[in-house]
């Protein structure tokens, strides 16, 4: 209980520190530029025109909507993150618990031991389990969050509280509105977990030589290190996850942004006219 307690809090204190970051990400991703590039130079001393910096789009909604307005969503997000904790350690616990039952129940009875291949599949499906059960219960918060980001686009007010969100959303699209883009989001975890487990196992297997003194720190190490290019290849299902959470929406802000005004009704609808815009590629991680 304790240490459920602890990670609710620390991931609450981080989501209040990155959220002014996290909304300046949203709008930068679904097309979001108000300010125009600058003269800069690239890594080769080339004058290249930059898109400003985060900072920059931070100060420019600071100036509009004070700095409060940079905590704009924060409360929807809050409710997803300690929901999603919650859901996620109890999934954990309940596959702990069974394991505990089964080492009982065989008694005496001497178990195989299993390969360290199959340990990754078994640990990977138990947090693909966890992950997405927690992703199912804390989408509608998810949904929420993005639209009440996105209408600063179009300087509107129709998500302008939890409670009035969820009136708004169940009124105008009933039950299914609060699970728009809940495939795509799943599809993009999933991808993104299974690609970062197994290259951080071919890591430790294959490039690590078990000979060195360091060896358990730099497998640490791996995960992290893998989970990179892992997220970076599925970003482009990740996009889609936005744009398909407004897909009923008639907010100004998608049109400013240059979306199709299509219904999307699935992932290939969705991720077409994406790539046409480059939408795909709009504010890479």
């Amino acid at each position: 209980m304790a240490d459920a307690a602890s990670q609710v809090l620390l991931g609450s204190g981080l989501t209040i520190l990155s959220q002014p970051l996290m909304y300046v990400k949203v709008l930068i991703q679904v097309g979001y530029e108000p300010l125009p590039p600058t003269i800069g130079r690239n890594i080769f001393g080339r004058q290249v025109c930059q898109l400003p910096g985060l900072f920059c789009y931070a100060q420019h909604i600071a100036s509009i909507d004070g700095k409060r307005g940079l905590f704009t969503g924060l409360t929807p997000r809050l409710c997803s993150g300690v929901l999603g904790t919650v859901v996620h350690g109890k999934v954990l616990q309940h596959y702990q618990e069974c394991d505990k039952v089964e080492e009982t129940g065989s008694g005496n009875v001497q178990k195989e031991v299993s390969s360290s291949f199959d340990r990754v599949i078994k640990e990977t499906t138990r947090e693909m389990m966890a992950r997405s059960a927690a992703t199912l219960i804390t989408h509608p918060f998810h949904v929420i969050t993005l639209r009440s980001m996105v209408q600063f686009i179009g300087r509107e007010s129709k998500y302008c509280g939890l409670c009035d969100s969820i009136v708004t959303i169940y009124r105008e699209e009933g039950i299914l509105g609060f699970f728009a883009g809940l495939i795509p989001r799943l599809l993009g975890d999933i991808i993104s977990l299974w690609l970062c487990n197994s290259l951080a196992y071919l890591v430790n297997t294959y490039a690590l030589d078990s000979g060195v003194s360091t060896m358990n720190e730099m497998k640490s190490y791996s995960q992290a290190v893998t989970g990179h290019p892992s997220r970076n290849s599925s970003f482009s299902i990740f996009q889609v996850r936005k744009t398909e959470a407004q897909r009923f929406d008639n907010l100004l802000g998608r049109s400013r942004a240059g979306f199709q005004t299509q219904i999307f009704l699935n992932l290939n609808p969705a991720r077409f006219p994406l790539q046409r815009t480059a939408g795909l590629e709009e504010a890479f991680g």
